[in-house]
């Protein structure tokens, strides 16, 4: 893809600073604006259009999930949502990755890693969830997660491909896992998230952890 634009939400001045000072010294990355609430996120975002939003969690007037939500729901074609956070165990976290955000970033985050984070989402792939989160959604598991995928139906390929977007792997690292073509491997994420009616990858791990068809310490 081209320039990729993000929109920096957080209520804390000098971290969306940061940010920016950081996002904008890449040649491929433009802060197209900033929020310092998520009540101003949908405005914004029908405005400028990103191609990221970068998502505080806790906000004062409305928090990240809700704004996720607000978005997603609000938008015919809607950014990818990064959650920029503290602390990685938190419940808020994992909340707003259910309601739909692509992925997450701590702000202790060192440069590479939150530019690296930001070009991931653009393209659309999901972010490894890290053992405090897969725990969480261990802990939600349960029967009507479990019914939703079996009623998916997996093939045999394509359950092997959901287990390796669990543990991370974008579409070349699972084509080189199983020794198949690109292509190939983007035709069965594409038939995982058709049948598990999920969004995205993110959603899809999400629903693997709670179903209990991956176990927590399958992840990493």
């Amino acid at each position: 893809m081209g320039t990729i634009s993000v929109l920096l939400v957080d209520d804390d001045p000098l971290v969306r600073a940061g940010l920016r000072a950081i996002l904008e010294a890449q040649p491929d990355i433009e802060v197209a604006g900033e929020a310092a609430d998520g009540a101003a996120v949908l405005p914004l975002v029908r405005q400028l259009r990103p191609d990221v939003v970068a998502m505080d969690v806790r906000m004062p007037l409305l928090d990240g999930i809700e704004a996720t939500r607000l978005v997603l729901r609000s938008v015919d074609d809607p950014p990818r949502i990064l959650v920029v956070t503290t602390f990685e165990e938190d419940e808020y976290v994992y909340e707003t990755l259910r309601a739909g955000a692509d992925g997450f970033l701590l702000k202790r985050a060192r440069p590479a890693e939150i530019v690296h984070a930001v070009r991931i989402v653009a393209e659309g792939e999901s972010l490894l969830f890290p053992a405090a989160l897969r725990s969480i959604a261990a802990t939600r598991g349960n029967d009507t997660a479990a019914r939703a995928m079996e009623r998916a139906a997996l093939t045999e390929r394509e359950a092997q491909v959901l287990r390796l977007i669990a543990r991370g792997l974008t579409n070349a690292e699972i084509a080189a896992e199983l020794v198949l073509g690109t292509e190939t491997v983007k035709s069965h994420v594409s038939a995982v998230l058709t049948k598990l009616g999920a969004r995205d990858r993110t959603q899809a791990v999400i629903a693997a952890y709670e179903s209990g068809f991956v176990a927590p310490g399958a992840g990493g």
